[in-house]
């Protein structure tokens, strides 16, 4: 019993992850209808900025964190008034190989800077557990799990709740009505970007405090695009939900038939629920007047 309680712990805190970089996608989709391929090298970009914080500047846990935040979402406005504003109109071909070649120069320029060493990143958190029933469960993998929690809840209130993420969701629905009343497009465009890379680097912190650092976390995101397709590509609440049903399940195949089959996991279900559910758990079906 314990054992398989630790499974599905484990399962859970890879999902926060998964569900983490799924917000991302979600973010940009639901906004600017764009898929960005770059989302897991943004998470890894994340998290290499919050190492340096810490070890090269020396600064506490709770200030390189924020300072990690604020990097991220520069990194993210920047990224979308340089590179991504310029292809506003474009065919979805052209977004996503923009995309996929910005993942490729994101990981590129981090190996140069850094190396492709793996590195260890020092947290309060290192060595502490819990128990939970017979279990003993590491404390980081439970801060992933709030974390991801608090942060979906945060943005699905933000939103719901708040002028402007009422402007950026009139922006995912119609960008041209929108325009009529007021609202800028090319901030909502660049906001969110930028708030989709925030949540990447939360992912990218989370992923290396339980794990380390290497030049290869950002193929998380290939992972995450199951997630965030399983939920609706524009549903927050489904992307926590895909995340952790992906990480979940991952992890109860890799424990009862082997890591081969754990690799495909995520795709096998995808496709199984896609033939049930095209629009995915939470999202909403599209409907065209004729």
């Amino acid at each position: 019993m314990d054992i398989a309680l630790q499974v599905v712990i484990n399962g859970f805190a890879q999902g926060s992850i998964y569900a983490l970089v799924a917000l991302g996608f979600v973010l940009i989709y639901k906004t600017t209808g764009v898929i960005n391929l770059a989302q897991g090298e943004m998470m890894m970009a994340g998290a290499y900025i919050y190492y340096t914080l810490l070890t090269t500047l020396g600064l506490p846990f709770p200030v390189a964190f924020v300072a990690t935040l604020l990097a991220a979402g520069i990194l993210g406005a920047l990224i979308e008034r340089l590179i991504m504003h310029r292809l506003v109109g474009e065919p979805v071909f052209v977004l996503l190989m923009v995309t996929a070649g910005l993942a490729v120069v994101i990981r590129a320029g981090i190996g140069m800077i850094f190396g492709h060493d793996t590195f260890p990143v020092p947290t309060p958190l290192a060595g502490r557990s819990f128990a939970l029933g017979e279990a003993t469960i590491a404390a980081v993998k439970g801060w992933a799990c709030l974390v991801t929690l608090v942060l979906t809840a945060v943005l699905f209130a933000f939103f719901r709740m708040t002028r402007l993420g009422i402007a950026m969701r009139a922006v995912a629905q119609n960008r041209y009505a929108a325009q009529l009343m007021g609202v800028s497009v090319r901030r909502m465009f660049n906001l969110t970007w930028a708030l989709a890379t925030i949540v990447a680097a939360v992912g990218g912190m989370l992923l290396a405090d339980i794990r380390y650092l290497d030049t290869n976390m950002g193929f998380i995101g290939l992972r995450a695009i199951p997630a965030a397709v399983l939920g609706g590509l524009t549903s927050i609440p489904g992307a926590l939900a895909g995340g952790l049903i992906i990480g979940l399940v991952e992890n109860l195949i890799g424990f009862s038939l082997g890591g081969n089959l754990k690799e495909v996991s995520a795709y096998v279900v995808l496709l199984a629920v896609l033939l049930l559910r095209p629009s995915g758990l939470f999202g909403a079906a599209e409907t065209k007047r004729v």
